[in-house]
């Protein structure tokens, strides 16, 4: 890493594209570091204010990271980052490619960053919960999917 001499800092660099994909890899690094505690607490109180309940969430949660429900609740207060508690997931649900959808503006089957694709599916995910949509559509259930419902629901 190329540093300033003078102030320690990482030096950024003069191009313009490199230094919109260096403000990207931090941000991304700042999103990983968050603590899972405060991010939790904010998914569930975005589906609460929409009418949809904790368990909801929590079921949402634990079907696409494959954590238990016992797992899910002794996370808060262990000071686990919100990155570590994606790398750490023990079964990542195999349909959460099915995932998709827009995320403040970005498709979220077109982020290449692996990481940050599983935290925005988490994030459309509640976002579907708090729009009201049935649990089935959101966890995309094999009946609907062998239906041929998904597609028009998602729509």
């Amino acid at each position: 890493c190329i540093r300033d001499r003078k102030t320690c800092v990482p030096r950024r660099s003069k191009h313009p594209a490199k230094r919109v994909l260096e403000d990207i890899l931090l941000n991304f690094e700042k999103v990983y570091q968050m603590s899972f505690d405060k991010v939790y607490d904010c998914l569930v109180n975005k589906a609460v204010k929409k009418g949809r309940t904790k368990a909801e969430v929590d079921e949402t949660i634990c079907w696409l990271t494959g954590y238990s429900q016992p797992e899910l609740n002794t996370m808060p207060g262990k000071g686990i980052s919100y990155g570590d508690f994606f790398r750490n997931a023990p079964a990542p649900n195999e349909n959460r490619f099915l995932i998709k959808g827009r995320v403040c503006g970005v498709k979220v089957e077109e982020i290449e960053e692996p990481l940050m694709r599983e935290i925005r599916y988490l994030d459309k995910l509640v976002d579907e919960l708090a729009k009201g949509k049935p649990m089935n559509t959101i966890l995309r259930s094999e009946s609907v999917l062998r239906k041929g419902l998904w597609s028009r629901q998602m729509e």
